[in-house]
């Protein structure tokens, strides 16, 4: 790419269309550094805990709410990652619009809307290539009605650095 990319307000292309929303701003055929997403989140909807072990994340939330965890907890263990505690004695950020979280290789961490309203999001993965497994992702959350078979989106996961901490669900908590 010779020059930059302009997108007007609603261009990109639409990564997953259900109720978990992830439009494409830019990704790996516009650069290898990093994908950005504009992602509208469904009430109800956690992502799990997870690490990468190579990947880098940036969460910005534009509109409504949502909980945010970035840390290394004491313990990994518990099907809820809104109980986690850090070593300092962290735990999870309601963010609201302005809120960021950055997450480095390695590092825990999760987002969920415990809110009744759907929210908003830029999200950014470096290195480009996150479309890949969004795409993945949708396709399966589709195709079981948003109630996954946890064995498949655990092997969706692996492929794409991604070590599952906790289960991911699509609906309310």
């Amino acid at each position: 790419m010779s020059g930059g990319l302009l997108l007007p307000p609603g261009d990109g292309r639409v990564i997953a269309g259900g109720a978990l929303r992830a439009v494409l701003k830019v990704g790996n055929a516009d650069t290898a550094r990093a994908s950005t997403f504009e992602v509208v989140v469904p009430p109800g909807f956690d992502v799990g805990a997870h690490v990468h072990a190579e990947a880098e994340e940036l969460f910005y939330v534009l509109e409504g709410e949502l909980d945010l965890l970035a840390f290394e907890p004491l313990s990994r263990s518990g099907g809820d990652w809104h109980e986690w505690v850090s070593e300092t004695g962290q735990r999870f950020l309601r963010g609201r619009p302005g809120s960021l979280m950055f997450v480095p290789a390695g590092c825990p961490h999760a987002f969920a809307n415990s809110s009744g309203h759907s929210a908003r999001m830029v999200f950014q993965a470096s290195p480009a290539g996150h479309e890949d497994y969004l795409e993945e992702l949708a396709a399966l959350l589709e195709a079981a009605d948003g109630r996954p078979d946890p064995a498949a989106i655990a092997e969706l996961r692996r492929r794409h650095d991604i070590e599952q901490l906790t289960m991911l669900r699509s609906g309310s908590r």
